[in-house]
């Protein structure tokens, strides 16, 4: 009994030191790391300084080929004690944006075209409402509500996520760039500045304060 006994430990420690054996030699190869130009890129850099009180809009439109990340959140502006929240609201085009009202009172949402002046919604909205419009066309758009003629904002239509306003100093950062080459659009105050940039690096400076 005590032969046979040994005799089936045996074969069981072998199993055991055949099974660790191959999962100690496969052959499956490793995951190849990320290539460099597949690493999202940081691109930061300075802008001019308003007067205006209205921080500078930044944008990075792609001009290559490479697919950049879609929207992960539908935008939202609210209307809140007579005021359009937040002043300036960024989306993308050929996505929804939704509009709400959060007074206890009626308000309309009139958005025109900040350069053409063409309508592309005037719509009313009760309270606790809400309306979703989907821009088409890029640029920036004037919010107005008219029955209160103090409420006022812009939308910054882009087909591109990256969009941004300056601080206060004129820094902008985008965190997370598909590298490529982008065409920089800046809108600070009555100036449009424009510049041509490539990212290739993990970091890239854009010194867009000098014409």
């Amino acid at each position: 009994m005590q032969a046979l006994r040994r005799h089936a430990l045996a074969i069981v420690s072998a199993l055991i030191l055949s099974a660790c054996s191959k999962q100690g030699s496969s052959t499956d190869p490793a995951p190849p790391p990320p290539s460099a130009s597949s690493t999202p890129a940081v691109v930061t850099g300075r802008v001019p300084v308003t007067t205006s009180g209205t921080p500078a809009v930044v944008i990075l439109e792609p001009r290559h080929t490479g697919q950049v990340p879609a929207p992960s959140n539908m935008p939202v502006m609210d209307q809140v004690a007579r005021s359009f929240i937040p002043p300036i609201l960024f989306v993308r085009t050929g996505h929804a944006a939704e509009f709400r009202n959060s007074d206890d009172e009626l308000h309309n949402i009139n958005v025109k075209d900040g350069v053409t002046h063409q309508q592309a919604f005037n719509v009313a909205v009760p309270t606790g409402g809400q309306y979703l419009y989907t821009f088409k066309s890029t640029g920036v758009y004037d919010v107005s509500c008219d029955i209160h003629a103090g409420m006022s904002a812009q939308i910054v239509a882009t087909s591109t996520p990256y969009a941004t306003l300056a601080d206060p100093e004129g820094r902008f950062t985008f965190p997370d760039v598909v590298r490529g080459t982008y065409a920089l659009t800046v809108y600070a105050g009555d100036r449009t500045i424009e510049r041509i940039v490539e990212v290739s690096g993990p970091r890239t400076e854009v010194d867009a304060t000098e014409r």
